[in-house]
């Protein structure tokens, strides 16, 4: 009984993280923007150093690789 409880609760999880794997929605797309804008925002305040630049760099890259 406890090992197929564990399984349907594995199998659920699963599932759950497929479904939430669909194509962003406009709330989401408009949320992304506003995240970006606020951190525009904090870029101006505070500059960021050589090291940052080349990291955000290389996040960017594999997230452009990624999807």
């Amino acid at each position: 009984m406890k090992i197929t409880t564990s399984f349907l609760f594995l199998a659920l999880s699963a599932s759950l993280t497929l479904i939430s794997c669909e194509k962003k929605g406009p709330a989401e797309k408009a949320g992304e923007k506003v995240d970006e804008a606020i951190k525009a925002v904090g870029d101006a305040v505070d500059p960021k150093g050589p090291g940052e630049k080349v990291g955000e760099a290389i996040d960017k890259a594999v997230d452009k690789a990624t999807n």
